[in-house]
């Protein structure tokens, strides 16, 4: 059996950003969307990071900072989006997310249309 690191989280997160879609309904800003699954994590009890900041170095410079909308249970990425389809911008940012911050799973998770679309990113380093 081949099972994705932290399946069940990422089904969960899945699970409540329908729960989400399904009130608040679809095309509002990313950031209400962000919002409502930060309630809804919170009440399952789960772990949540809000636009934590991330600097980013390169050589001994600080070049800036990476801020993501969501880190889970100190596991996944969440990115939130309202946009018309996934493009391959959306994954390069969340690769880099990934980089940054070492973790290893990232979801991408589009409002915009009349059913939820998410994507899960995994980094290509090795686990």
């Amino acid at each position: 059996m081949n099972n994705l690191l932290h399946e069940e989280l990422t089904k969960q997160i899945i699970g409540l950003a329908m729960q989400v879609h399904t009130n608040l309904k679809p095309g509002l800003d990313e950031k209400i969307y962000e919002k409502a699954m930060v309630i809804e994590l919170t009440e399952k009890g789960i772990q949540c990071d809000q636009q934590k900041r991330f600097k980013i170095h390169y050589k001994t410079k600080l070049i800036g900072e990476l801020i993501p909308d969501l880190i889970i249970d100190k596991k996944v990425i969440v990115d939130t989006k309202v946009v018309t389809d996934f493009n391959d911008a959306h994954i390069a940012q969340m690769l880099g997310y990934l980089n940054i911050t070492n973790l290893k799973v990232g979801l991408l998770i589009n409002f915009k249309k009349a059913s939820l679309e998410w994507k899960r990113i995994t980094s290509s380093k090795s686990i």
